[in-house]
């Protein structure tokens, strides 16, 4: 997992609350568990006029002009700005996977699904939550300037605006951590393997009938 500790970044405003799993990456896209090549796939029944399935070219597919994400001036995001309840829905490890995979790093919004917003953190992702008014206020300033990007730094806890204004934002010290470290669940257990291989040796003296076969 590629560590989070600075970025400054494109936002790109989504600008509907309760987006759903499904409409993050549709069921179709779930037959791969490789984490990689989503990011095709992401929004598609919003990113594209066409149906979408796997393995589909789809640099030959009709875009939909009015979804945000096809406009030239959000081109290259990497900071999704969304409205309440964001990941909603199936508990489907593959959204996170899709937004990290088209270029995300971080998610910005007032609310997101509880289950949605633990799998960001294991994929690499950042998910803030802001008050209703910050997040109005962001809205406001992304649509009004092209290129509107913000700084965020995760040591500080702070994301600066283009003007200078920063922008406090609470985050799980242990999240905090693993995002800065780069640490998946895996990745985070393989830290202590000399200590398990050594509590594991213990218990096969101790209690030998446990490891025979």
């Amino acid at each position: 997992m590629k560590p989070l500790v600075h970025i400054t970044g494109i936002v790109a405003p989504l600008n509907q609350s309760n987006i759903d799993t499904d409409a993050i990456l549709p069921k179709q896209f779930l037959k791969s568990i490789r984490r990689t090549g989503f990011g095709a796939y992401l929004f598609d029944e919003l990113r594209y006029l066409d149906h979408g399935e796997p393995g589909q070219d789809c640099s030959r597919r009709p875009l939909n002009p009015d979804f945000v994400l096809n406009q030239p001036r959000y081109r290259g995001a990497s900071i999704l700005l969304a409205r309440d309840n964001f990941g909603c829905g199936s508990s489907r490890e593959h959204a996170p996977w899709a937004l990290e995979d088209f270029g995300f790093r971080v998610l910005i919004a007032p609310s997101f699904a509880d289950i949605f917003y633990q799998n960001c953190f294991k994929n690499g992702l950042l998910p803030i939550t802001l008050g209703t008014t910050e997040i109005d206020a962001l809205f406001a300033a992304t649509e009004a300037q092209d290129g509107y990007s913000l700084s965020i730094d995760l040591e500080s806890q702070s994301m600066k605006t283009p003007t200078g204004d920063r922008i406090h934002f609470e985050i799980d010290p242990y999240k905090k951590q693993c995002l800065l470290e780069g640490l998946d669940d895996v990745t985070l257990v393989l830290q202590h393997e000399s200590e398990i291989g050594k509590y594991e040796t213990w218990r096969s003296v101790v209690e030998p009938w446990l490891f025979r076969h």
